[in-house]
């Protein structure tokens, strides 16, 4: 709500805000930092805007700039002391970032996001210290907060079914979109991949033969990733029936109306107007096939991944195999989903264990 009893709520300054008042020397800083993170490191824009945010958000406390970034021009005044031009990170250290981090918990910040913040900040002091422009590395010495891990929803193997069930029946009318969707559910639930992944999908990238797709992941890595024969029926009843059709219905409508893009090249998945699918439409036909299942907890397509996962490791997969098929960095990621697997542990251990 902006306006409440006459007054407006100051808002937090943006990045480019922020950014804009730090001290020439230190921005010079943060954009040798955004190049290396742009280019050495290849991360996605949504990391590298997370990862530049934290880095600006300390600098500008540690400058003391922030305040006026958020008041904007008016803040400075004749009692208002200048940051020097030369200003660097001379100065920076555990307690500068330690009060940083306690003026975030105080504002309110989850304990998930002062953990990401804290790693952020940490990779920050440590390519400064590299790069030369901190003597010491202060960020070694700072402890995350471990977040409170909550347990994803996943759909037992019963409502998958039940879901995969609706989903081809409504699919053996051969209309397009809804060879579609049936694909996009198959293809989520056998992979486990991540939307984006999905929708970065080319032709060339499936491989029926060995009933492999190649998938390219988070900071450009590429894996291969098998899938069953039910998403294989799904995926060819879509190629060879409804992405045709799609493309040239959608491509012929496009024709007549500029500003409507045509088929997207080799993309696998297309949306209405015949370009690559989006996330948003894609998390939409997930919720709404997952709606249709009695008891299922509402998710989108990161809830199949969770009850990919799941599945997997409740038959008898093991964690790296699991680890490598979800193209997740640690194992520790992959390990979040084992809490569903207590009680078929406990069958193995009253089974197997001569003490049980």
């Amino acid at each position: 709500m902006a306006r409440e009893g006459g007054t407006q709520r100051a808002r937090a300054p943006g990045l480019a805000a922020l950014r804009s008042a730090l001290p020439p020397a230190t921005e010079a800083i943060v954009a040798e930092y955004e190049r290396h993170l742009g280019g050495e490191r290849g991360l996605s824009p949504h990391t590298l805007r997370a990862y530049l945010g934290d880095a600006v958000s300390l600098l500008a406390r540690f400058h003391g700039v922030d305040s006026a970034a958020s008041a904007g021009d008016d803040a400075t005044g004749p009692d208002q002391e200048r940051v020097p031009d030369d200003a660097d990170l001379t100065g920076l250290d555990i307690g500068e970032i330690r009060g940083w981090l306690s003026a975030q918990h105080a504002a309110g910040i989850s304990r998930a996001t002062l953990s990401r913040r804290t790693a952020s900040v940490r990779t920050f002091t440590a390519w400064a210290h590299r790069a030369g422009h901190l003597d010491t590395d202060p960020g070694v010495r700072v402890l995350a907060p471990r977040p409170h891990r909550t347990l994803p929803a996943v759909l037992s193997a019963e409502q998958a079914g039940t879901m995969m069930c609706a989903s081809g029946i409504a699919a053996a009318e051969r209309d397009p979109v809804a060879l579609r969707d049936n694909a996009i559910l198959e293809t989520l639930y056998a992979t486990g991949i991540r939307v984006a992944e999905l929708c970065g999908l080319g032709l060339d990238d499936i491989d029926f033969s060995v009933r492999l797709l190649r998938v390219l992941g988070k900071g450009g890595s590429e894996r291969m990733v098998p899938f069953g024969e039910p998403a294989a029926k799904a995926l060819r009843s879509w190629l060879d029936h409804g992405r045709p059709r799609l493309a040239a219905d959608r491509g012929a409508a496009g024709a007549a109306h500029q500003g409507v893009r045509r088929v997207a090249g080799d993309a696998v998945f297309l949306g209405v107007r015949g370009g690559r699918i989006d996330q948003r439409a894609v998390r939409r036909i997930v919720h709404d096939a997952v709606d249709a299942v009695p008891g299922a907890a509402d998710m989108g397509p990161h809830g199949l991944r969770h009850s990919a996962a799941t599945h997997l490791l409740n038959g008898g997969a093991d964690l790296r195999s699991v680890q490598e098929l979800l193209g997740h960095a640690t194992l520790a990621t992959t390990q979040l989903y084992t809490h569903v697997t207590v009680e078929r542990l406990k069958a193995i251990h009253d089974r197997t264990h001569p003490r049980a």
